[in-house]
């Protein structure tokens, strides 16, 4: 089980965005998300008619670390670690480690 979901509101803790939040689209290689508005950069995109793609400069996310992210705690405003716990159903489930609540997915 992942620490991090696609859907989970992340903060970012490290790099040039240090501070800004956003919502996790894509999980890549488990250790590396795709996170909405964040680690933006330009691309030079050549037009592709097949695929009705105009040329031009786009801007677009790229990956970053688990490591430069940490998930974000509404009821504290602060950022938090993630904890595993069994429910009463013996499924595990995550969990803030400040708090003890359990992350909505």
């Amino acid at each position: 089980m992942q620490k991090l979901r696609k859907g989970d509101d992340v903060i970012i803790i490290a790099g040039k965005d240090k501070g800004k939040r956003g919502t996790v689209l894509h999980v890549e290689r488990s250790d590396y998300l795709i996170v909405q508005g964040i680690n933006m950069v330009k691309k030079h995109q050549k037009p592709n008619p097949t695929n009705g793609t105009s040329g031009g400069i786009i801007s677009k996310e790229m990956p970053i670390h688990v490591s430069n992210v940490a998930i974000y705690n509404f009821n504290s405003k602060k950022s938090d670690r993630v904890g595993f716990k069994f429910n009463l159903d013996n499924n595990k489930v995550r969990i803030f480690k400040s708090s003890g609540d359990l992350i909505e997915s």
